[in-house]
């Protein structure tokens, strides 16, 4: 079971910019990219006007790493410290339900894990520690 951690940066309406920002401060190449109003069927359309041009989410390509930034959804903001988080990338459910469930005893759930539109399982919670993480299965 591979396991995959990138560094995420959450941001409040301010993506497009740090992604335009990184691209040329860090050769950064954009190898995805969605708004919440791209996003497919009821997900997309459940967003407000407002933010539907906000980044959902993308992937840049630095050297050999991966750093992913996105927007909050309309209306939910991170404070400072929690803007920066960790995505665990796996395979398996079951692994992403353990490391879940180990990572919010003692922390706080900021997400119940379940299905969502871009993975069969995803989740955040903030450890005891007040580290974020975001659990994200992949599809098969």
């Amino acid at each position: 079971m591979e396991v995959q951690l990138t560094p995420f940066i959450m941001l409040d309406g301010h993506a497009k910019e740090a992604i335009a920002f990184y691209e040329q401060a860090l050769d950064a190449q954009v190898v995805f990219q969605q708004t919440y109003g791209e996003a497919p069927g009821e997900a997309g359309q459940a967003v407000p006007e407002s933010g539907r041009d906000r980044v959902a989410h993308s992937v840049l390509k630095i050297g050999g790493a991966d750093l992913f930034v996105a927007d909050s959804e309309p209306g939910v903001s991170f404070p400072h410290s929690k803007q920066v988080n960790i995505c665990i990338t796996v395979s398996d459910q079951e692994q992403a339900r353990r490391y879940y469930d180990s990572l919010r005893e003692g922390g706080r759930v900021d997400l119940e894990l379940q299905a969502i539109h871009f993975s069969p399982l995803y989740g955040m919670v903030t450890d005891k520690f007040g580290v974020t993480f975001q659990i994200f299965t992949k599809r098969s």
